[in-house]
């Protein structure tokens, strides 16, 4: 059967071994291309084809619940679901998302795309059928990477001390995005070195059932006591002290052995965990090779692997080269990441100086404390981390840092709309960072602000968040020695009809607004305010044009509400208009696409600027 006939999961049931074969060849076929052309999450799909089969094979999800860890690993799942004629809109402006989502399937369970929640979703829908008196099987996939996280073993003592009937499938590929850290890696490590475990019961099962006398009757002799026997293999001890059924580990690229364990999880009214053992990348050479490059990738050429397009010098590794120049010079100097040493520009650092990168997996709270006591401890800790993920930690950066005035910096990456949509949008930073006593929290708009604002941060006996986006959006190239920063604003053009400040990320684009305003007329200076807590004070009371704030995150307690409280304050006139973000923006697709749509393209802030200047 072609892939372009499957419209219903239910179809899978009937397919031949050969047949299923060649459907995850078509699948992996489809991925490959599909991202080479929209970029996505490569290798963990790549890994876990076979896996999803069986599991739509075993399990009903119409009825039935699955949900994914983040989710990366979902794509087989939507062209199994009746998605497969739109899989070439993935993650493409009003497209289909990259992670699940409620909205796009009945199949869809649970929204996803942060790592570690889904054991604890799990756990709510299994409570939520016994008390409504369902008797649907719940299924959490999730990836060994998430088992850094502590939310996996809060739910994980939750569940198992409540016996509630749930399975949950341990994709243990022995990454997350980069290789995992911690005991728990190395214990499954471990259990992994065990997979002999599945080659030896293999070899006696089929030598048994070929025995000329008694070959059945020994086959099921050897099957009531093959547990036992596993233990000689696989010694488990973490899950069962969490009174959790282990079953594993089993291939996870073997359909018919996976079909049989999770027959099995069926028939157990318990807490369930099957160890399933895959290979991030399967399938694809240059994924299998280079996993963590082909994670999350742009689009890219499928011969070789490598981007379509040069990647341009970003925000991203300027972070990380002035945090190895600052360490070279500043022996107080480290760098804290939870499980992004890649995406947040730290690959560098970690090869010259391993001894202060410390990668504490998916453990954003752990990571920000940790810190905390680096700093309390007389060193000068950098924390890079992705916007989206630092709202994990906000009692952390309240409570163990800016309460006791401790020198941690923050560098928050991917500030702004991003591709992946809405559970990745980094766009309410100034919205809670900005409430916190003591935190100075600033926004570059370039690679020399970002590596200037760094030298400031080292220089400051308090905690600094400094902002910013995955891109350098100010369009040079400028590598040069950066000024010193100062906690103050700038004039980046004059003008006499009305002044827009501009944050972080969209100041180009306020720029190139003012120069088509200039055209039409409209005379608008541009400030550059780089600073948003505390604001610059003596700038905002002096400017006496009609204010225009723009920033590319929420406005409900955002940069421009932060102005009109302060100008009110001081009997100042409130900002003639605050562009910005409003609702969940649940859109994803390229950045560029999303500020058009959102009206905060060069364009539109121009349009939007003579509107409200006819207005007057």
């Amino acid at each position: 059967m072609h892939l372009d006939d499957v419209h219903s999961p239910e179809q899978l049931r009937g397919m031949s071994r050969a047949e299923l074969e060649d459907l995850a060849a078509q699948i992996r076929s489809r991925i490959i291309g599909t991202v080479a052309q929209n970029g996505g999450h490569l290798a963990s799909n790549l890994g876990t084809v076979e896996l999803t089969i069986a599991l739509h094979r075993v399990f009903d999800f119409s009825t039935d619940k699955l949900i994914f860890d983040v989710g990366h690993q979902s794509y087989t799942h939507k062209l199994l679901t009746g998605r497969e004629d739109r899989f070439d809109t993935l993650r493409q402006f009003g497209g289909l998302a990259g992670f699940p989502r409620r909205e796009e399937s009945v199949y869809d369970a649970f929204d996803t795309g942060h790592a570690s929640t889904a054991i604890s979703a799990a756990a709510g829908l299994a409570r939520a059928r016994d008390l409504l008196g369902d008797t649907y099987h719940v299924v959490s996939v999730v990836g060994d990477g998430a088992l850094t996280g502590g939310m996996c073993y809060e739910a994980l003592n939750d569940a198992g001390s409540n016996n509630l009937r749930m399975i949950i499938v341990l994709n243990d590929n022995g990454m997350s995005i980069s290789r995992n850290v911690g005991a728990i890696s190395g214990y499954l490590t471990r259990m992994r070195a065990g997979k002999g475990w599945f080659d030896v019961k293999r070899v006696i099962s089929e030598g048994l059932k070929r025995a000329p006398v008694g070959g059945e009757a020994l086959y099921r002799l050897f099957h009531r006591f093959k547990d036992s026997l596993r233990n000689i293999f696989v010694q488990d001890r973490f899950f069962d002290s969490l009174n959790v059924h282990y079953l594993g580990p089993v291939d996870g690229n073997d359909i018919s052995g996976l079909e049989r364990l999770f027959r099995k999880a069926k028939e157990l009214d318990e807490t369930v965990l099957i160890h399933a053992v895959t290979r991030k990348g399967s399938g694809y050479s240059q994924a299998e090779d280079h996993p963590s490059r082909l994670h999350g990738t742009p689009p890219f050429n499928v011969e070789t692997g490598e981007p379509l397009s040069p990647a341009a010098a970003g925000m991203s590794e300027t972070a990380g080269d002035e945090l190895l120049r600052l360490a070279q010079t500043d022996r107080r100097v480290a760098a804290v990441t939870a499980a992004m040493t890649s995406g947040t520009g730290l690959k560098r650092f970690a090869r010259e100086m391993p001894d202060r990168l410390f990668d504490v997996g998916i453990a954003e709270e752990h990571a920000v404390t940790m810190a905390a006591g680096l700093a309390a401890g007389g060193m000068r800790p950098f924390v890079a981390v992705y916007d989206t993920f630092l709202q994990r930690a906000f009692d952390q950066i309240l409570h163990d840092v800016c309460l006791q005035r401790l020198p941690v910096c923050f560098l928050i990456d991917r500030a702004g709309l991003s591709e992946d949509g809405v559970t990745h949008h980094g766009i309410y930073g100034i919205s809670y960072l900005s409430q916190i006593p003591g935190l100075t929290v600033l926004c570059a708009s370039s690679r020399a602000e970002l590596r200037a604002m760094m030298r400031f941060a080292l220089r400051r006996d308090g905690p600094v968040a400094i902002r910013y986006n995955k891109a350098d959006l100010s369009g040079n190239e400028d590598d040069t020695e950066p000024p010193e920063y100062r906690a103050a604003w700038r004039r980046l053009r004059g003008g006499e009809d009305a002044a827009i400040l501009a944050t972080g990320s969209i100041v180009y684009e306020c720029l190139n607004a003012a120069e088509a305003l200039r055209g039409k007329g409209i005379d608008c200076a541009v400030y550059n305010a780089s600073c948003v807590s505390p604001l610059d004070e003596e700038t905002l009371s002096a400017i006496s044009l009609p204010l225009i704030t723009v920033e590319e995150g929420a406005l409900k307690g955002g940069f421009g509400s932060l102005v009109a409280a302060f100008r009110a304050d001081r009997g100042l006139p409130a900002p003639a208009l605050s562009l910005g973000l409003t609702g969940l923006c649940s859109t994803q697709g390229s950045r560029n696409a999303q500020l058009e749509a959102y009206g905060l393209d060069a364009a539109s802030i121009a349009r939007r600027i003579l509107e409200w200047r006819k207005s007057q």
